[in-house]
């Protein structure tokens, strides 16, 4: 999470969407970087809205912070998990996706709290899901539209922003079956429903 005083602009930082490169370029003109624990570097906007928003308000009289997020393709989402629990340095641990097909994860994934740790991953919806009180994520980019993410913050920051790559899984071919991707559209409508409402 980035937070950007004089620009009122906090960056939820939404797990596998680039935020490990977007942070390395912005971090230096942040005025607030949490990068540790992954609990409160990835808080979602239910945890923003529980700790960090009333801290602002309260402690510091504003009341005019905005978020801003980003959202990748469900399917590829999936597939950077995969790619990512593949890496050397977590093989033999529950978590690690060496052995298992990325259709079998996938299928892991749907079967919500009995999923194997592999698969435990969350939810993009859940992770971005506005509340009760009426907060959302004010300004939500696809991670695919790199040009308006880049154009949105150079102009919010007013600075020109280079992205280096980080964090990123090796390439693969990855590809479901057309039943499990039917099945995975069906049972995580939610994630495919806020994907394709963002232009």
């Amino acid at each position: 999470m980035l937070v950007f005083w004089n620009e009122k602009l906090v960056f939820l930082s939404v797990p596998k969407t680039g935020t490990t490169a977007i942070e390395e370029a912005l971090a230096p003109h942040a005025d607030m970087v949490i990068s540790h624990p992954p609990e409160l570097k990835h808080a979602p906007l239910y945890r923003y809205n529980r700790f960090f928003r009333p801290m602002f308000e309260r402690a510091c009289k504003t009341d005019d912070m905005q978020t801003i997020a980003v959202m990748r393709e469900p399917v590829s989402w999936l597939a950077s998990w995969y790619r990512y629990r593949r890496r050397e340095d977590v093989r033999g641990r529950p978590n690690s996706t060496e052995n298992v097909s990325f259709e079998e994860f996938v299928q892991e994934y749907m079967k919500g709290e009995q999923k194997a740790a592999f698969a435990n991953i969350g939810s993009q919806a859940k992770f971005l899901e506005p509340r009760k009180n009426g907060l959302k994520v004010d300004h939500l980019f696809r991670y695919e539209d790199q040009p308006r993410l880049l154009d949105f913050l150079e102009n919010r920051l007013g600075r020109k922003i280079d992205l280096p790559r980080r964090n990123s899984s090796p390439d693969m071919p990855l590809s479901l079956s057309p039943d499990t991707r039917s099945k995975l559209m069906r049972k995580c409508a939610e994630e495919f429903e806020l994907y394709e409402s963002l232009s």
